[in-house]
């Protein structure tokens, strides 16, 4: 029909002039109408990139300037999305000619066709009880999060087989599967961006069907271990994904690339890369030399702001390299804060089970929550960060860039979530340094984290007291020593962030028990 060919182009046009006008509500974590929103974006990838040990600055573009409003997010994006093609994922392809299918009460069906190629696919689908249309959440490779929690939220399950659409096993020259079949046994596409390409062309059937039985509007994905780095390439590949729920998924998934290689025990780069083909063929460049990325996971992730991510891993098996993971939603979380969005992004390392994908109780209210706020749009809980003792990563030493202050810019519309406290700096009467306190907090607990800033001279050493609301704990520290737990505390530099020169800034952190919103803090001299 020619209207179904005109709403997908009327959508990114509206979308555009929206954007343009700095309509867009970057906050409510809603679905966007298309699978990229930045597609009309012009986008030049330089033929090299700067080598940098630190995470890459999300908010510098290609051209070197920095981004100020949160309207420019939009090609920002597009220009990392690309980075990430080029280097990390291959090339996920646009929607086919011809994608045509069935949806039913237990199954979706998808006939793919391009250049004379063709290919098919299924899924399964379990409804929740009640009367539709219902929000739904893919679960990849029958691994996830707990499918009995999601359907008794009242949210349908997608069972999506991955390797129908790129099979595992098969060496990098004679890849197979549905996509394989259509773009080529010898494309550089790897499994990651092959899966996610695939629940973009359900997405495409679920479209076409009118969102009679589920909501398109209204889609999750998660998935554990080799299906949660699917479910976040998925989630950071399609906007129209408004939750997206990655499990333990080790490297190529989560973890920061760039601190994989420092992290003891963790699966490495070149490792993974030759386990499987879920890397694109392009990354064998980079398994030795990860500060050659012109990306990391953290810009991944902040592709995914201002929408729903609920990242989930496990501290107690070090092959899944959590401490990495816990680094990149650090950083990532500053593209949401930058973007009005810090409520829409929780982290989670604190269980007690460490049996590898196992449904944990820890999860199960947090899973709830997010289906209601995201997908049933019934809820409005604030995302939490609950970061592991036994691998809490240190922002402070993988970055060199602030997070910037991004203007609505004219007309703009925002919808406040539950940000993380604003960052306040103070100071000492002799104003050798300041000490700038920002808080997340979730209900029973919170993470502290204090940027200690240089004056006019430089610093030789730090001591930073802060002091805690009343029942307030901190339970651990990181990047600083620490005399007490609760009101008012000391916290000193550690051998290696004592030093700074003028102007120049540090981070540590702290987690604890109870409310941390409030908590003051003043810098001295050691």
């Amino acid at each position: 029909m020619p209207g179904s060919r005109l709403r997908p182009a009327l959508v990114l046009l509206v979308t555009t002039l929206l954007a343009a006008t700095g309509m867009v509500t970057v906050a409510s974590g809603a679905a966007a109408a298309v699978e990229d929103d930045g597609a009309d974006c012009p986008v030049s990838l330089p033929a090299s990139f700067p080598s940098t040990a630190k995470l890459p600055d999300p908010f510098k573009k290609i051209d070197g300037t920095r981004i100020t409003s949160k309207s420019d997010w939009r090609c920002r994006r597009a220009e990392i999305k690309k980075l990430a093609e080029r280097t990390i994922y291959g090339q996920k392809p646009t929607k086919p000619a011809g994608v045509t299918g069935s949806v039913s009460a237990t199954n979706i069906t998808v006939n793919v066709s391009e250049n004379g190629r063709s290919a098919s696919f299924s899924a399964g689908v379990q409804l929740p009880s009640g009367t539709g249309p219902f929000p739904a959440v893919f679960v990849v490779g029958g691994f996830g999060a707990d499918t009995a929690t999601i359907r008794a939220s009242g949210a349908a399950v997608i069972s999506y087989d991955p390797l129908a659409v790129g099979k595992e096993g098969t060496p990098r020259n004679n890849k197979q599967g549905a996509f394989y079949s259509i773009y080529g046994s010898s494309s550089g596409t790897g499994l990651l961006a092959a899966w996610a390409w695939g629940v973009s062309r359900i997405i495409d059937v679920l479209e076409q069907s009118g969102s009679q039985l589920l909501k398109v509007d209204a889609l999750g994905v998660t998935g554990c271990s080799r299906y949660g780095k699917s479910a976040f390439a998925i989630g950071v590949l399609d906007q129209r994904i408004a939750l997206t729920m990655p499990i333990e998924s080790g490297t190529a998934g989560v973890p920061a690339l760039r601190a994989i290689a420092g992290e003891s025990g963790s699966q490495g780069l070149g490792n993974a890369y030759g386990e499987q083909p879920w890397f694109g063929d392009a990354f064998s460049a980079y398994t030795g030399n990860p500060a050659g990325l012109p990306v990391d996971t953290h810009e991944l992730a902040g592709l995914v702001a201002p929408r729903g991510l609920f990242i989930m891993e496990n501290p107690h098996i070090d092959w899944l390299g959590a401490r990495s993971g816990s680094v990149a939603a650090l950083a990532g979380a500053e593209v949401y804060k930058a973007l009005g969005a810090g409520g829409n992004i929780t982290y989670w390392s604190d269980v007690q089970d460490g049996t590898h994908c196992a449904a944990r109780p820890e999860w199960r209210t947090p899973l709830q929550q997010h289906i209601q706020k995201f997908l049933l749009k019934t809820g409005s809980a604030a995302g939490t960060f609950r970061i592991s003792a036994k691998k809490a990563g240190n922002l402070a030493e993988w970055r060199d860039w602030a997070t910037p202050t991004l203007t609505d810019g004219p007309g703009t519309s925002t919808t406040p979530t539950t940000p993380t406290t604003p960052t306040t700096p103070t100071s000492p009467a002799g104003g050798d340094c300041t000490a700038a306190v920002s808080v997340n907090q979730w209900p029973g607990g919170f993470v502290t984290t204090i940027r200690v800033t240089a004056g006019s001279a430089p610093l030789t050493g730090w001591a930073v007291t802060a002091n805690l609301p009343a029942g307030a704990a901190i339970t651990s520290v990181w990047n600083a020593g620490r005399s007490g737990t609760t009101g008012t505390v000391r916290f000193t530099n550690t051998g290696n962030n004592g030093t700074l020169p003028p102007g120049q800034s540090t981070e540590f952190g702290y987690q604890g028990t109870g409310t941390g919103t409030g908590t003051t803090a003043s810098c001295a001299t050691a």
